[in-house]
């Protein structure tokens, strides 16, 4: 087991190093001078010049790589060219926020999206399935920054229901310990401040999972159908089992697996797709500041974002891999003998 674990640690870190370097070179090709950003659009050339040379861009390319790669072992990602503070600082301050979006989306997917599947399979071919199956389609084909538009149109400028943007009402902000406003209000004691936060997340969170939810209702009814025709649900119904237990129990449950595997994997593709809606939202998250460094050329701060993502991308799907080898003895067996061949 230990060397298993190991050798997917390794190929998790090759796997995020390979994006760095493919990130980092695709940098190099945006137009425009990240020196002349960080020097100021009034800046002389002698000062851009010296800007230049701060930030380390008057380098050979494989030399600024090298360099990169060093620095970021150690935990320094560079200086941001448009904010003039550590790219470190700047994802401190951003991460907990599209963290905190994502993990709302998560829980919003999985509450809807699983029973939807379950129930669209139970009553398969009839009135209630179709409608699910069209839904799922919509779901899965409307443009995330689409929706979010809508979404905020209707539920927040038309009928006021929910915030039109921003993270916090004015004053309602509670005092920054973690970073992620629910938590920080939970922290603070205050139910008035936990329940502002969480209304300025759910038009972002519903935005978000759309394309989400679509995938694991789909997943899920196609996993169960496939269930419900074998056997030993055959064999349990004629022994008297009832329709809850026959769903939940024997159809439910096969599909867990492979959920589980689209949920870790798109943990990760939410942090992605978090730019579409945050820019909509106004919300202050990684997307925001990833969208405001690609327009900035701010080379460091692109590929910090980058590296995050991929982290949390590799991270979550090594979590659930694991996951589903400790719940389940045949992945466990078919896992664990691979490594050892």
């Amino acid at each position: 087991m230990a060397t298993y674990i190991a050798k997917r640690l390794g190929l998790a870190l090759l796997s995020v190093w390979g994006i760095i370097t493919i990130v980092f070179f695709m940098t190099k090709l945006i137009p425009g001078d990240a020196a002349r950003v960080a020097a100021g659009r009034t800046a002389t050339a002698e000062q851009v010049e010296q800007a230049r040379q701060r930030l380390g861009l008057d380098l050979p390319v494989i030399e600024q790589y090298f360099l990169f790669l060093s620095k970021a072992f150690r935990g320094d990602l560079g200086q941001s060219a448009s904010t003039h503070q550590s790219v470190v600082g700047d994802l401190a301050n951003t991460v907990p926020t599209t963290l905190q979006l994502v993990i709302v989306t998560m829980i919003v997917t999985i509450a809807v999206a699983v029973p939807l599947g379950a129930l669209s399979a139970a009553l398969r071919d009839r009135a209630p399935d179709v409608s699910a199956r069209i839904l799922f389609v919509l779901a899965g084909g409307v443009p995330v920054f689409w929706l979010a538009i809508l979404l905020q149109w209707v539920f927040a400028s038309n009928l006021g229901w929910f915030p039109i943007s921003g993270a916090n009402s004015f004053g309602m902000a509670p005092p920054d310990v973690t970073g992620s406003t629910l938590v920080d209000s939970l922290i603070a004691g205050s139910p008035a401040m936990f329940f502002d936060s969480l209304a300025h997340v759910i038009l972002p969170a519903l935005a978000l999972s759309a394309p989400f939810m679509s995938t694991i209702a789909r997943n899920v009814r196609s996993n169960m159908i496939g269930a419900l025709d074998t056997d030993y649900v055959s064999f349990a119904i004629s022994k008297g089992a009832g329709p809850y237990r026959v769903v939940v129990h024997h159809g439910l449950r096969s599909t867990m697996g492979s959920t589980l595997t689209l949920l870790g994997m798109q943990f990760g593709w939410m942090m992605g797709a978090a730019l579409l809606v945050e820019s909509v939202f106004a919300l202050p998250g990684i997307g925001t500041y990833l969208n405001q460094a690609v327009l900035n050329q701010d080379t460091f701060a692109v590929l910090g974002c980058v590296l995050v993502i991929g982290i949390v991308f590799t991270v979550a799907s090594l979590a659930v891999e694991l996951l589903q080898i400790w719940t389940d003895p045949r992945v466990r067996e078919s896992h664990l003998t691979g490594a050892q061949a």
